[in-house]
């Protein structure tokens, strides 16, 4: 199975299932509040120490609307971890809800955790064998870890690393970050 998050800017949010066996597709978390943008005044993104906002050809500005974009699948594979980009809140669903095609939306909706709130806003996310999540966090210039008690720590934090987005453990050990749009 993978998994894929809808972050449009226009439509609904949500999450892809895909059976890569029969390839198969389904949809889930079909506009679903954990999947929507958040919206000012509860959230307005600061980057750079200005609001992050959508600049409109005629000079006028709209807040971002990019709902559920960062996912991760914890290291036991029974839970997705997810986060919108404008939102500072983690949340996860069961793996096993989602996969499972008898269940309504309700069913699996009931299924999602508020993680907690991030620190920040960001769509890059990871997750080790250990439990740890990784998670960008492009406010603050920085790559974050939820340890596995729930604690968050700042794993690495520059000025220059603007808008940090996917991260990956590799082999290695090492955890890899690229970096995003940059200037805004």
């Amino acid at each position: 199975m993978a998994f894929i998050t809808d972050s449009s800017d226009k439509g609904p949010n949500g999450v892809i299932v895909v059976d890569l066996s029969s390839e198969e597709s389904w949809r889930r978390l079909h506009d679903h509040p954990t999947t929507k943008a958040e919206q000012p005044p509860d959230f307005l993104p600061m980057v750079e120490g200005r609001p992050l906002m959508q600049r409109n050809p005629d000079g006028s500005t709209n807040p971002m609307t990019i709902g559920a974009d960062g996912i991760a699948i914890g290291a036991d594979g029974e839970r997705l971890y997810y986060c919108k980009l404008m939102g500072r809140h983690l949340y996860s669903v069961s793996t096993d809800a989602l996969c499972d095609r008898s269940l309504g939306d309700g069913d699996v909706a009931r299924t999602v955790v508020h993680e907690g709130d991030k620190g920040g806003a960001g769509d890059g996310m990871e997750t080790d064998a250990a439990g740890n999540i990784y998670a960008t966090n492009f406010e603050h210039n920085a790559v974050l870890r939820r340890q596995p008690d729930g604690q968050w720590e700042t794993v690495a934090h520059d000025l220059r690393l603007l808008w940090p987005d996917t991260l990956s453990v590799a082999a290695d050990g090492y955890l890899y970050v690229t970096p995003g749009a940059g200037r805004q």
